[in-house]
């Protein structure tokens, strides 16, 4: 199942791999509109293509999706894309938006109210990276599918 650009995406047929990808407008109603693509492809891809997919999952890509189209939509103008993607037993979360600066955690401040977004995300997070495109950037966070206490994702150990 495969979902192309637009505001809802599109399901595709064949033998795409699992994926799902949504371009959106960047204002703040794009946020519950990422979490709900988010939540519809990790279940259809437990009822449909039966890949386990833990509540604790489900609910830390949601979390990610929240996280990080939220930085997109409050520091960068214009559009932000969404691509979901299966991979070795984790769900990619990658999210481009149009702003070049890449996002580093602030201090910490006890008083700081707000700015853990990036935080939260490495928190619960298998694996995290942010790259410069040539226009932007892209941020993805890595959610192992299934829960695992030793934090094993396809036969790789978690650092």
């Amino acid at each position: 199942m495969g979902q192309t650009a637009g505001d809802e995406g599109r399901k595709t047929g064949g033998r795409d791999p699992l994926s799902a990808s949504a371009a959106y407008d960047g204002d703040s109603s794009c946020i519950g509109a990422a979490r709900r693509l988010a939540t519809g492809f990790l279940t259809d891809v437990q009822a449909v293509h039966g890949l386990p997919v833990s509540e604790r999952a489900m609910g830390m890509t949601q979390l990610v999706v929240s996280e990080l189209v939220t930085n997109a939509v409050k520091y960068a103008p214009g559009p932000v894309m969404l691509d979901l993607q299966i991979v070795d037993g984790a769900v990619r979360v990658s999210v481009w938006d149009s702003d070049p600066v890449l996002p580093d955690v602030a201090a910490t401040d006890p008083q700081r109210v707000g700015r853990h977004g990036l935080e939260i995300t490495l928190a619960v997070s298998q694996g995290y990276e942010v790259h410069r495109e040539p226009v932007g950037k892209r941020v993805t966070a890595l959610i192992a599918l299934a829960d695992d206490p030793g934090g094993n994702i396809a036969g790789r150990t978690a650092p």
